[in-house]
């Protein structure tokens, strides 16, 4: 048995093939990873944002350089050449097949730094592991630093924020950790870049769970406004609304709830929801504004059918003479209005369409309801109405005029509908201000309001230059002569 033993020690001694193991520093496997780890530290050595720095190629020349473009097709025809005439066999991988030349450049001309492989032991012990030349792997290696698409794994938060604002490709997915994500976050915000803090908001939306999501947000006020902008933008009405409830804002909670009835096209189910909505805990205010809504689109549905009715029946002359152009259903609490003036002015305040219960029901100001009435009847040339709504009576039953919003604008609604001149003469009358008053006058033609108010002040000169502003012969021009003439006389 010992001879047995013996000869199978020599046998394996002897052998030209050795057994594997771990321990072994000449595998190629340990040759062939060491090699791959020095590769991707020359990508940590070199400044890859520095898009200044000159690309150097493996013979020292500036790459895209005439001597550099001379020497790579002359070093690659030799190659070539040698690889035909004194490779020992194909598929070798034996260091002596590559030609002994001395390099005649350092990597300290390519990177600031001692202590690395120089470039040339770096190809061979490459082109040793493998099949492939040199020349193979001399390309990849100075390929323009554009083209690179992120294939380093090791890329700081902080500099993945620096590529990012300047729109090169970037992975997010190695960050993996909380910790990392964080950070990734925090450089975010102190780049002040909206879209890159966007992008990472969404990787931690995709990647975290709400809760630490929220959490972590809660801290950061910055970020919180960005996502909950996001979300509102893209209409992820449940995710805000988790949001808003884990940050104890129920009145955003309720007012991102309301804004829901803008979605529903059915006015009987947008009804039904905003009667829903008035129990949500709005402010005293706001809710205020929603029981204000609801009541609002309750009387357009009737207002609606009632006048659609009246419509299609062909019953009413001013819905034959002025036909409605578009329903009433969802429109804002002004335009409510003018309808009702313009369709429904003398009905009884008791009525839903009466422009007097709109005004009661929904507090509108005196001056709003002018505005809008006014427009509507001087739209339908009613003057009296114009008249009767500009006319107030005081407790002992004098009369006289009034308006909330000002003569001034009252003369320039009458005259964009075209108003005739003798009732635009009334309410310039009633301009307080002088300038202002003589500025329409004379830009609307109206000419006894100018007459009369340059004889108040007594202006002989300004009479006399708009004497030769009006029609010879006419009514205006007498009446000058006779204010001129009467000054005459008072003068003597």
């Amino acid at each position: 048995m010992s001879r047995v033993r013996a000869d199978e020690e020599e046998y394996w001694h002897s052998s030209k093939f050795r057994a594997f193991t771990f321990d072994d520093e000449d595998d190629e496997l340990s040759q062939l990873k060491e090699s791959k780890r020095a590769v991707n530290s020359l990508r940590d050595i070199v400044d890859d944002d520095d898009d200044d720095l000159d690309r150097v190629s493996w013979s020292g020349e500036p790459v895209g350089s005439i001597s550099w473009s001379i020497k790579e097709t002359a070093s690659g025809s030799t190659s070539s050449l040698d690889g035909r005439d004194s490779s020992p066999q194909k598929g070798s991988s034996s260091y002596a097949g590559l030609p002994k030349q001395a390099s005649s450049y350092s990597l300290s001309s390519l990177f600031k730094g001692e202590g690395f492989l120089c470039a040339t032991q770096l190809c061979l012990s490459l082109s040793a592991l493998t099949d492939t030349g040199v020349k193979n792997y001399a390309p990849e290696l100075r390929r323009p630093k554009a083209e690179y698409k992120d294939y380093s794994s090791d890329w700081s938060p902080k500099d993945t924020v620096r590529r990012m604002q300047r729109g090169k490709v970037c992975s997010l997915e190695r960050f993996r950790s909380l910790q990392d994500k964080l950070v990734l976050l925090d450089e975010a915000v102190a780049g002040h870049d909206g879209n890159v803090i966007t992008a990472v908001l969404i990787f931690l939306k995709r990647t975290l769970r709400r809760e630490i999501l929220f959490r972590e947000l809660e801290v950061r006020q910055v970020a919180l406004c960005h996502l909950i902008h996001f979300l509102r933008e893209t209409a992820e009405q449940k995710f805000l609304l988790d949001l808003l409830r884990f940050l104890d804002r129920t009145e955003e909670v309720a007012l991102s709830q309301y804004r829901e009835h803008l979605n529903i096209q059915d006015v009987e189910k947008r009804r039904e929801f905003l009667k829903g909505c008035i129990g949500l805990p709005f402010s005293a205010e706001d809710t205020s504004h929603i029981q204000d809504h609801y009541t609002l689109l309750e009387r357009q549905i009737i207002i609606e059918a009632n006048d659609r009715h009246l419509e299609m029946a062909g019953q009413s002359e001013l819905f034959r003479k002025y036909p409605r152009k578009a329903s009433i259903l969802n429109m804002p609490l002004v335009t409510t209005l003018f309808y009702s003036c313009f369709y429904h002015y003398t009905e009884a305040e008791g009525m839903f369409s009466s422009p007097a219960n709109l005004k009661k029901t929904f507090k509108i100001p005196d001056k709003q309801y002018v505005l809008t009435a006014l427009a509507a009847r001087a739209k339908l040339r009613a003057w009296g109405d114009v008249d009767a709504l500009l006319t107030t009576k005081n407790w002992l039953g004098y009369t006289k005029k009034k308006a909330p919003i000002g003569f001034h604008r009252v003369v320039e609604i009458l005259q964009r509908n075209n108003a005739p001149v003798q009732v635009l003469q009334e309410y310039v009358r009633l301009v307080e201000d002088v300038e202002t008053r003589l500025n329409l006058a004379t830009k609307y033609k109206c000419h006894d309001v100018v007459i009369e108010t340059y004889r108040d002040l007594k202006d002989r000169i300004q009479l006399t230059a708009y004497k030769c502003k009006v029609e010879r012969g006419s009514a205006e021009e007498e009446k000058i002569n006779s204010i001129l003439n009467n000054m005459v006389r008072n003068d003597h």
